[in-house]
């Protein structure tokens, strides 16, 4: 495990080697007396809890990640930690140098590129989807709005392809579906809502956001996310390679956990990713999560007036909210978090940054279908924005939903008036 403290602007660093525990003193930076009794309302945060949050790696650990990593960046404060392996042949240490496949974050960098073409006048928010994709949906009523907020009942076709882990993953994971394709195995089945009903989280509606990203720009999703978000904040770690089944340069491997108990994990880095594409397919790191993520909330990406239109809430749980292509997590401490969690085979990330961007978080575990994993890294928000003040027991007051990247199972259908 190594654990470290970066200081920007200066050529002190201090890293730490343990095999048992990292003690808090020896980890620079991981608060000053006094810190975490800042009233949150105020809009200071508590000074991070850098303790705290390798603690819930090495618990994630415990429970069947074969690694875990972290990277909070606090304004001019790098914290990283790391325990266990990304590569469970080799026992090569994981490192926050690895690049790993971010799931449903790629719903962001979906988003953020339709709000800059709303931007740039090019498709109204609250425009039909078949304005721009005539004859594409069944229903006239389902706004770009209701896609990018989970709120057009167009059924998530990942239900059925993935209700059977290691098969339906096996059967998908080298071929290459069009978009049209995904979106038919949706529209065979019925609505779960109607247009502007309930949030009801649909990879579908990703598919048909890279479908109107394509239409209104006539280029590739790739070319989106290369020319308007990874070259201008210089991501040298992000990627889109669909249909290409490898991660380029150093990277973690993925494993898939069965739904068998006991079961072997099942090595599921390389893939198409062709199921997801605009919905989950995007490659990253830590660094350049946080990097992006900041860059969003900072108001580096959008005018304000779209961001502004990206936060408009719509209920999700207890204790989160969705917006347009990103969630807003609501933490023990009265804190609020901004940004998406990734479930993709083989790996589940958290992504996560305070409401100015200035303090951020990505957290991954090289592990997937492994509930008990992914309601344990949720709690690497606690400590990174609540800091000591996070509630030691029962933080998590509503567990994360198994499937929250990939739909329940047998969501609710309704009656066509």
């Amino acid at each position: 495990m190594v654990s470290a403290t970066v200081v920007r602007g200066t050529a002190m660093a201090t890293a730490l080697v343990s095999l048992l525990a990292v003690p808090a003193h020896a980890v620079s930076g991981a608060g000053k007396p006094g810190a975490a009794s800042v009233d949150a309302k105020a809009g200071a945060l508590p000074a991070p809890d850098v303790t705290g949050v390798w603690n819930v790696l090495r618990t994630a650990q415990r429970q069947g990640a074969p690694g875990a990593i972290a990277r909070l960046d606090d304004r001019d404060s790098v914290h990283w930690a790391a325990v266990g392996v990304a590569d469970r042949k080799t026992r090569r240490a994981i490192s926050n140098a690895d690049r790993f496949r971010i799931g449903s974050v790629t719903k962001v960098f979906s988003a953020v590129v339709l709000l800059q073409l709303a931007d740039e006048k090019k498709l109204k928010l609250d425009a039909p989807v078949n304005r721009y994709l005539p004859g594409l949906l069944p229903d006239d009523r389902i706004t770009v709005r209701h896609v990018l907020s989970h709120r057009s009942g167009l059924y998530d076709y990942t239900n059925d392809l993935f209700a059977r882990t290691v098969p339906g993953f096996e059967a998908v994971r080298g071929k290459v579906f069009t978009y049209r394709q995904l979106v038919n195995r949706s529209l065979s089945k019925p609505r779960t809502t109607k247009p502007g009903g309930a949030y009801s989280y649909s990879n579908t509606n990703f598919v048909v956001a890279g479908m109107l990203i394509e239409k209104l720009t006539g280029r590739s999703v790739r070319t989106e996310y290369q020319n308007r978000i990874i070259k201008p904040l210089k991501l040298s770690d992000t990627f889109y390679v669909h249909p290409g089944r490898k991660i380029p340069g150093r990277h973690t491997r993925g494993y898939l956990t069965p739904d068998a108990a006991d079961a072997a994990l099942v090595d599921a880095t390389e893939q198409t990713v062709s199921w997801a594409q605009s919905a989950g397919a995007v490659i990253s790191s830590t660094r350049d999560l946080n990097t992006f993520l900041s860059a969003l909330l900072g108001g580096r990406l959008t005018s304000r007036a779209q961001l502004a239109q990206m936060q408009r809430w719509v209920p999700a749980g207890s204790t989160q909210a969705y917006g347009l292509g990103l969630r807003r997590r609501d933490l023990s401490c009265g804190i609020s978090v901004y940004g998406h969690t990734g479930a993709v085979q083989g790996y589940y990330t958290y992504a996560f940054a305070s409401k100015d961007g200035k303090r951020s978080l990505a957290a991954l575990a090289n592990a997937s279908n492994n509930g008990a994993v992914h309601n344990t890294m949720l709690t690497t928000l606690e400590s990174a924005f609540c800091g000591k003040r996070a509630k030691k027991a029962g933080r998590v007051t509503t567990p994360v939903e198994r499937h929250e990247d990939i739909a329940p199972d047998n969501p609710l259908e309704f009656d066509e008036d």
